[in-house]
């Protein structure tokens, strides 16, 4: 205090510039932000994203693997992954009627659907045999995903139709999710972004090495 009431403000600092990186392309410098920043052409001045690069996505966004149509013969991954090797369909059991097979874009490690071999859309189209086995796979997995990697709780269900979330509606599938306490943190809400520990393949192997017998 300089006297009675009266308070000394220190002078205010002098306002940061940011770094001028060298002309590109003999235009003007651009700004990239703090020292030491590596400088591409275009990239302009940072902001406060980060970026998780997953080129891999790109063949799912542009539809790549993706039916043409409706039918069983336009491209139906469903009906396409029995004709595989399990290794190569990602397919971790098969039964009679119905199959269990790892999700390759999936919400949580160890996501499996369960599918019948015949391409039909709606659960009311299944026979007592296919709905029985159906059912019977569908409990395979829940004990096959706790012997592997004990989750603490699962989210089973079915979009039936393109307007329920069906990201290919022509073909019934079931999800079995396995899910753990944390794993809808900051990632998935606020940054929209999945992250798997494990490759869909090594599950693969670890589920159909522990499924159970009949």
């Amino acid at each position: 205090m300089d006297s009675i009431g009266t308070v000394s403000v220190p002078p205010s600092p002098e306002p940061v510039t940011p770094p001028q990186a060298a002309p590109l392309d003999g235009g003007e410098p651009v700004a990239v932000g703090l020292p030491g920043d590596a400088v591409l052409p275009g990239a302009g001045v940072p902001d406060a994203f980060g970026r998780l690069w997953t080129p891999h996505r790109l063949a799912y966004i542009q539809g790549e693997g993706k039916p043409t149509g409706p039918g069983a013969r336009d491209g139906c991954p469903f009906c396409v992954a029995p004709t595989l090797t399990d290794e190569e369909g990602l397919i971790v059991a098969r039964g009679e009627l119905v199959y269990a097979v790892m999700n390759l874009y999936p919400y949580n490690s160890g996501h499996v659907l369960i599918c019948p071999y015949r391409h039909l859309a709606d659960y009311t189209e299944l026979n007592a045999a296919e709905t029985a086995e159906f059912s019977d796979f569908a409990m395979r997995t829940i004990a096959a995903l706790r012997t592997v990697s004990g989750p603490h709780g699962f989210n089973l269900g079915m979009n039936l139709g393109s307007v329920a979330g069906a990201g290919i509606a022509a073909h019934l599938h079931q999800h079995v999710v396995p899910r753990w306490g944390g794993d809808t943190n900051f990632m998935p809400v606020v940054g929209r972004t999945r992250v798997l520990p494990q490759l869909v393949a090594d599950a693969r192997k670890l589920l159909a090495d522990a499924w159970p017998a009949e």
